[in-house]
């Protein structure tokens, strides 16, 4: 896949400019790196992220000796043009420490951990586990669930308490999730509908 690389002002930084790199799923931070001419080049050509490394003095794709490669799904340039944003699928452990992010320990933090959930449901849709199996029954077993888990949040909510709201509600965001996946739709679908009524009075 070759990717469309964007117009940077390499010399504000003598040749090199900082490379955001952020998780396409989860919009989690996952690390701070540098890139040259050559090295945008080569991830927009590849479609894997690869930079400049300072210690090195040279180029360096990451994941060439771990195997944690970044997918990278597009890149874009900030305002002022000298700084780069790679938005990724990763392959594994970003940090070299072996955590998710260079930026501490956590895992897709906040809302993130939609995208996250999203993801481990893809992985384990061919699986033995519950997931799995409940994908296999159809969309319409799922939908039914689906049903089920809104009544039992909606109880919880006018009678429960906060704990078990909470945790109906993760019942419920969990089988729509699976739902969605049967229906072949993402996540991503829904916040693009939530996106354009945002303006709509709605």
């Amino acid at each position: 896949m070759t990717l469309t690389a964007p117009q940077v002002d390499f010399a504000k930084g003598g040749g090199l400019a900082p490379a955001i790199v952020q998780d396409a799923a989860t919009l989690q931070v996952l690390m701070l790196a540098y890139m040259d001419a050559a090295t945008l080049k080569e991830t927009a050509e590849s479609g894997e992220a690869t930079f400049y490394s300072r210690s090195r003095a040279g180029r360096w794709r990451k994941g060439e000796t771990s195997g944690h490669r970044l997918k990278v799904v597009a890149i874009a340039a900030d305002c002022d043009g000298d700084t780069i944003l790679l938005t990724v699928e990763p392959q594994g452990p970003a940090c070299h420490l072996g955590t998710v992010s260079c930026f501490g320990g956590a895992i897709a933090p906040g809302l993130g951990r939609l995208g996250l959930l999203e993801r481990t449901i893809n992985a384990r849709a061919e699986g033995e586990g519950y997931t799995g199996k409940l994908l296999g029954e159809g969309a319409r077993r799922i939908a039914q669930k689906v049903g089920e888990e809104g009544v039992e949040t909606a109880l919880a909510g006018a009678a429960g308490t906060q704990a078990e709201l909470c945790e109906e509600a993760a019942d419920l965001l969990y089988h729509l999730a699976v739902l969605l996946k049967a229906r072949g739709a993402r996540l991503d679908d829904v916040m693009k509908v939530l996106e354009s009524r945002a303006g709509g009075g709605k």
